[in-house]
């Protein structure tokens, strides 16, 4: 599977310290010629950290990828009939839009993406970084792993003996995730030992 010419967009919800491996990821694609349409959730658009200011993390995906920012719901609705995309990326995916997403509810630009994705039957990828995919949010894992459309980046514990309920996925299997989503396939092994 070759993803030049491809029209992929990528979607950052808060986990802000995994942030620079997905620019990493961005640039990667950017330079096998793939379009990539960054989108961030009104969290991205909002906070500043110890990870960088919200401005500088727009200001960096503008210039990866020479694409403006998908900032809001009415910019995110088109990518459903009007502008589709090939594949919807979530990277990273905090625990609560996973909860969000298995649940339906769309309040921000990056589940709105990846909805308008989904009701073109074209694939949503989601790399999933949240403290409580084994705990609470279990449920909502399970519910969107037997999902149409919906595939993962593989992902592992990234502490188990101090956040025994995390899981991280392997953001360098990114571009390996879709191009297995863009054949209707989940990339194998999803459950992996977590290597940083």
């Amino acid at each position: 599977m070759i993803l030049e010419g491809k029209r992929i967009g990528i979607g950052l919800t808060g986990s802000h310290h995994t942030f620079s491996k997905v620019f990493t990821q961005i640039e990667s694609l950017v330079e096998k010629n793939v379009e990539v349409i960054p989108i961030v959730s009104y969290t991205v658009q909002n906070t500043d950290t110890k990870f960088g200011t919200a401005r500088e993390h727009l200001e960096k995906l503008e210039s990866i990828t020479s694409n403006k920012v998908i900032t809001s719901m009415p910019e995110a609705e088109p990518f459903g009939p009007q502008i589709p995309l090939d594949c919807m990326v979530i990277a990273p995916l905090t625990g609560n839009s996973l909860a969000k997403m298995a649940n339906g509810i769309t309040d921000n630009p990056v589940l709105m993406a990846a909805k308008s994705t989904i009701r073109n039957q074209s694939p949503v990828v989601l790399g999933v970084t949240t403290n409580d995919a084994l705990g609470l949010n279990g449920v909502n894992l399970m519910r969107l792993m037997n999902s149409k459309h919906i595939y993962f980046i593989p992902f592992g514990q990234d502490n188990p003996a101090k956040k025994p309920n995390s899981l991280v996925a392997n953001l360098d299997l990114l571009e390996d995730s879709i191009k297995s989503a863009l054949t209707g396939e989940q990339l194998q092994p999803v459950i992996i030992p977590f290597t940083d």
